[in-house]
């Protein structure tokens, strides 16, 4: 009998594992019999008792039973040397001691050092380009620098930002000519060589450019940040501030555009001191009561506050001071130093929505559910009114769609001038209460007469999801309930109370092939994204453009349709050519002017890709659809140009339709080849029915985007020689649980049912050796793998179990089964904590309360098996939304939280996937950093987020799992586990260079 030998890495890259699959060539090691795990903490192998660990766990090949190979050598800073007869006991001694870095096989090597793709920015005219130019890799000096981790949040104290910023090294500017082509490139000059580059915003005109800089210093650090401007035409920056000891305070919000030509900067005060130092004696003892004997359930936070010490010391890092400043020079301080969380300024440009947190502080939720304070200012700083002031919340209920009492979701209407709105619960935020409305919007005016109280804009018995404006005749409003999937959208008429509302749509979220689609938004020339009104010629109806994903039982099939919203009627003018290509609709081009589109003045961006031809993008006119391609990207890894692809679909025992995608290496002919070791890797997914479960998500045409955690890259990798790997991508493991029954009531049954099939699939297509097929999967995809080496040893020869959580009793009891993954905290101080189980998002508010459950049908992808690893990192733009990255469906959401509520939209992201994607973190308002699998893809976006490019991809050390990254002084880091087995295992900060 073999002894399995399970690794569980915490943000540890694929290619620090090398596998042999020949089990007999390592020794057996015990696994501990019970251990506890939090989410940065890395977790020793589990089992389910101690006497059956021996017959439950084979081998998993050591990192450090690897030697380097195939011109593997020390990276210089600690030899890395290691004996090719070394065993695998000195090795991991070795690894224990603190080895250094080794580099992969240099075919491996060619893919994750190859120069990464700028990213791209549109003006707000559609009429220029930015190229964001950066680094491949981030040095490791940037990844090592201190970080202090106060409230939820890591700072660099240095830089007085968040820690782990990457960074561009460039911008340049084209002009889009008018036939579709690129002008020459202007590159932006005047700082120094060599400066960092964070935070590139566009003017609402478009003739500047403003962003932050930050240099090298002479003792290795940064320098703090900050603000300069460009002129677009003459692409000449220069400082905005003359005093050079005015710096940014990026902790929260750092800047933003009030008008052409001033700028409202989150500053460093300048009386600021030392920071405050530590007590050698503590203030006093930790004391935590609970008078009222209230059973609070609390998640598990990572970097709270631990003493009063640390709530000074937030205090000194986030607390700043405002000032306005204009392009000719004129500086003023407004508004006295506090800890400003956001700063949004109204449509017509004459109110700010200005929200600080506040103590008391708590040590027990992270600073998005501290007290929270929302004012009213005038442009000019003048204080007009409060909103609200919430307190701590540290009680809101953790069942789905529960959320933090009060006021909350409070934003600028985007049709109006300065009209907000907002929603308050009518069920306490407690999900489990009964109530109809259970959330009512309102609406006001930024300064109400006297009489004049806030106006019921709409009421809703399920829970709010956000709204598209349109005018004071269409907006559409959404609303969901997790529980049973269901998602509305309706249509109302702001102006017009005599006009009653009504559904347009009503379904089930799992349900992806009645997906109608998202209306498409144009710019306002406020800067504001409003939904976009088509005009046909002698036809006075109101059209729409509805952007859907287009999923099918034959892979998804993109589509843009004119959508009639009085009649309902539709007419697909536009899809994706389903035989080679993968297509998406990325952003409208034609909305530089004011009002109504025409059909046939109608422009669109597109991507365009297809197995083995990376994205580039196209303009789309019409009437002609004519195609102009405006990116002629190179093949990022032209060795794998004849890589095979191929989406596969197979039947669980029980009737469930299954699908996976196969990757097989160039030139492999399993006829003449023979089967090869082949490596599965998943993310369960949970399903309240069997029929969403076995719908069909992602498309056979789909480029395979690699990276440096990707499983992918054993495609070129060859353990010894000729050894090549099969990989089966994403298979899809429904967990599903109808009617009143709960998915996690037949998990074992259903996992290792839906392995069974996969690897049944394999051996049918006679690609995988029965006795070399490994299993690996990344968080909840580690605790799959864990489990299937221990209920199915017969299936697999060894596993990777990567940044695992296995630890159940960290779910949250309630009325269904729950996981929270990641956290992001708005400028208010509500927390948005995503469920990548349960695929909705927690809003906390910053009394620690749980303000709302997000979920919307967009959160669930639409093939099962992606819904295996769901909702995962997330961050919070300055603009007043929320990004979030679908682990296993690679979908990028924005979630607007201007508008009042939470209004759901997928990102349509050119350029290559995102699967795989885990945490997430804003370069700049316009630019995105997902970490994951590869290391960290750069992603960008010149429309508010409402469609996005992939523009560079960065790949990490090998034998590392990016699955956090934090931006600091412009430059990014990401958190990488390394050391794989036992006795001990280590973190490492990468920084990513795009």
């Amino acid at each position: 009998m073999r002894l399995h030998k399970l690794y569980h890495l915490h943000r540890f890259s694929l290619l620090s594992l090398s596998l042999s699959l020949q089990p007999s060539q390592f020794s057996a090691v015990s696994a501990p019999t019970s251990v506890t795990v939090r989410h940065t903490v890395t977790m020793a192998a589990a089992t389910t008792s101690s006497s059956s660990s021996s017959s439950r766990l084979r081998n998993l090949v050591p990192v450090s039973a690897v030697a380097a190979e195939n011109g593997g050598a020390s990276n210089g800073s600690v030899s890395s040397s290691v004996s090719s007869s070394a065993t695998p006991a000195q090795d991991e001694d070795e690894l224990a001691a603190g080895v250094g870095y080794r580099l992969p096989p240099l075919e491996i090597r060619d893919i994750v050092d190859a120069p990464p793709l700028p990213a791209l920015s549109f003006s707000p005219f559609r009429d220029k380009i930015l190229f964001l130019k950066r680094r491949a890799l981030p040095p490791l000096a940037e990844l090592a620098r201190p970080e202090e981790k106060l409230a939820g949040i890591r700072i660099d104290g240095k830089c007085n930002t968040r820690s782990r910023m990457s960074f561009y090294t460039s911008i340049a500017i084209h002009q889009l000519l008018p036939d579709g082509t690129l002008g020459p490139e202007r590159e932006v000059h005047g700082f120094t060589d060599g400066a960092k580059i964070n935070f590139v915003t566009w003017s609402p005109d478009g003739r500047h450019l403003s962003f932050s800089v930050r240099v090298d210093e002479e003792d290795n650090s940064s320098s703090k940040l900050r603000v300069w401007v460009a002129d677009v035409e003459t692409g000449k920056a220069r400082p905005l501030f003359e005093n050079l000891d005015i710096s940014l305070n990026a902790v929260f919000d750092n800047f933003v555009w009030l008008d052409n030509s001033s700028l409202l900067v989150s500053t460093i005060p300048l009386s600021r001191r030392d920071p405050p130092k530590k007590p050698i004696v503590p203030f006093g003892p930790k004391i935590q009561s609970n008078e009222q004997k209230n059973v609070i359930q609390v998640r598990t936070f990572q970097d709270l506050l631990k003493d009063e010490y640390d709530a000074d010391l937030f205090d000194y890092y986030a607390t700043s001071q405002l000032v306005l400043a204009s392009l000719d020079g004129i500086v003023k301080e407004i508004g006295p130093p506090a800890v400003y969380t956001s700063m949004d300024p109204s449509p017509d440009q004459n109110y700010i929505l200005i929200s600080t947190i506040h103590r008391p502080y708590s040590f027990i939720v992270p600073c998005g559910r501290f007290p929270k304070k929302v004012d009213i200012w005038t442009a000019d700083g003048r204080f007009v009114r409060e909103l609200c002031d919430l307190p701590l919340a540290e009680d809101i209920p953790i069942a789905s769609n529960s959320v933090r009492k009060g006021t909350r979701s409070i934003n600028w209407r985007a049709d109006k001038p300065s009209t907000l709105y907002w929603v308050e619960t009518q069920d306490g935020g407690d999900a489990k209460v009964e109530v109809s409305p259970r959330d009512i919007i309102y609406t006001q005016p930024a300064e109400p007469l006297d009489s004049e109280g806030p106006e019921v804009l709409h009421k809703l018995d399920l829970r709010y999801g956000g709204i598209s404006w349109c005018d004071d005749s269409l907006a559409l409003v959404y609303e969901s309930w997790y529980k049973t999937r269901r998602i509305r959208t309706w249509v109302i008429s702001p102006g017009s109370k005599d006009i009653s509302p009504r559904i347009l749509f009503d379904r089930s979220s799992e349900d992806v092939y009645s997906d109608p689609g998202s209306p498409m938004l144009r710019r306002t020339p406020a800067g504001t994204y409003v939904i976009a009104k088509i005009k046909k010629e002698n036809d006075e109806g109101t059209y729409l453009l509805l952007n859907g994903s287009g999923a099918t039982p034959e892979g998804n099939i993109p589509f843009l349709d004119l959508f009639n919203i009085d009649t309902g009627d539709k007419e697909r003018i536009w899809k994706s050519d389903k035989e080679k290509y993968y297509e998406t609709v990325v952003a409208l081009m034609s909305d530089e002017k004011e009002g109504d589109l025409l059909i046939d003045q109608l422009k669109i961006l597109t991507s365009k890709e297809s197995k083995t031809e990376n994205t580039q993008y196209y303009l789309l006119s019409w009437p002609e659809k004519k195609a102009c391609q405006i990116t002629n990207f190179p093949h990022p890894y032209p060795q794998l140009e004849s890589l095979q692809k191929e989406m596969v679909r197979y039947q669980r025992k029980d009737g469930v339709q299954l699908t996976a995608t196969l990757y097989l290496p160039p030139g492999y002919d399993p006829s003449k080849d023979g089967p090869l070791p082949c490596l599965i890797w998943s993310y369960p997914g949970e399903f309240k029915s069997k029929d969403a479960a076995g719908q069909v998500r992602g498309s056979p045409n789909e480029f395979a985007g690699i990276g440096p955690t990707s499983a992918l890259l054993w495609l070129v990798r060859r353990h010894g020689s000729p050894c090549l790997f099969a990989i089966l991508s994403g298979p899809t493991i429904p967990i599903i649980g109808e009617g009143d029954e709960e998915a996690n009531d037949r998990y074992v049954e259903q996992l290792v049912a839906s392995a069974e099939a996969a690897v049944e699939e394999v051996l049918r297509r006679g690609v995988a050796h029965p006795n070399k097929i490994a299993v690996g999967g990344h968080s909840y995809g580690a605790f799959m793998t864990a489990n299937l080496l221990a209920h199915a040893p017969h299936l697999f020869c060894c596993g990777i179990a990567r940044s695992g959580a296995y630890n159940r009793t960290l779910t949250p009891f309630g009325d269904e089964k729950a996981f929270a993954d990641d956290v992001a905290v708005d400028g208010e101080g509500n927390a948005y904590v995503t469920d990548i189980k349960g695929n909705k998002i927690w809003k906390v508010g910053a009394d620690g309360k749980l303000v709302s459950i997000i979920r919307s049908p967009l959160f669930t992808a639409k093939e099962w098996y992606k819904n295996l690893v769901g909702l995962n990192g997330i961050v919070y733009h300055p603009d007043g939304f929320l990004l979030v990255i679908h682990t296993f469906s690679g979908n990028l959401l924005k979630i607007d939280l201007s508008m009042g509520e939470e209004v759901v939209k997928l990102v349509k992201v050119v350029g290559g996937p995102l699967t795989f994607g885990d945490g997430i973190e804003l370069l700049s308002p316009t630019k995105l950093v997902v970490a994951g699998n590869p290391s960290a893809r750069l992603v960008e976006s010149s429309d508010g987020w409402e469609t996005a490019s992939l523009v560079a991809t960065f790949y990490g050390p090998k034998h590392r799992l990016a699955t956090a990254a934090t931006v600091k002084d412009g430059r990014v880091y990401l958190n990488h586990l390394i050391g794989m087995g036992y006795p001990k295992k280590k973190h490492t900060l990468v920084e990513a260079v795009f």
